[in-house]
């Protein structure tokens, strides 16, 4: 037996932990087969049982769509891409563009109002965050479709800093821009 196999703070113990602090009440499956905390190999609790993924989607005139996040959830208050769980056996595609179509709107859940350009993987060993990088090939108004948004806003590309962004997000961006760059 290794010697994280008896550490209690090991990524393990820590995901097992996590599992039993969101399970609901026998009898009652979890909303989505993705749904649940687990830890990064950062040792931090994330959303996302098989890893998350959001869609950074570019509309050329009118910039990113960004979500206020609602205050009760991770990093509330905070603006991001519209995403969240991977569900089992879904691709960071196809978890970005449900996530966006069920939070934002976002046209044709089976993407073909979007060109995907891009993908950006955040690794951490046991958990990962996927941002995919698409753009828009026709105008649409987003649409609040759950709790999860205190609203949806088109931001142009030079104002993003202007926001108060989560802090994954934040750390992205440079990256993110230079991987759409040569898109533009």
């Amino acid at each position: 037996m290794s010697s994280s196999e008896n550490d209690p703070n090991s990524a393990a113990e820590r995901n097992s932990q996590a599992a039993k602090s969101t399970r609901l009440p026998a009898g009652r499956p979890p909303r989505r087969s993705g749904d649940g905390w687990t830890y990064g190999a950062d040792g931090k609790k994330h959303w996302g049982l098989n890893g998350a993924a959001g869609l950074m989607l570019v509309d050329p005139e009118r910039g990113v769509l960004m979500q206020h996040r609602a205050l009760w959830s991770v990093e509330g208050g905070t603006w991001g891409f519209p995403g969240g769980a991977r569900d089992m056996g879904e691709s960071a595609v196809e978890s970005a563009i449900r996530e966006s179509w069920e939070e934002a709107g976002v046209p044709d859940q089976d993407g073909s109002g979007i060109e995907i350009l891009e993908t950006h993987v955040l690794d951490l060993d046991t958990w990962s965050y996927t941002t995919v990088i698409a753009k828009t090939l026709r105008h649409f108004d987003a649409v609040i479709n759950d709790p999860e948004s205190i609203q949806l806003s088109w931001v142009p590309l030079d104002e993003l800093d202007d926001y108060k962004l989560h802090p994954g997000v934040a750390s992205a961006l440079p990256t993110l821009l230079e991987l759409l760059r040569p898109h533009l």
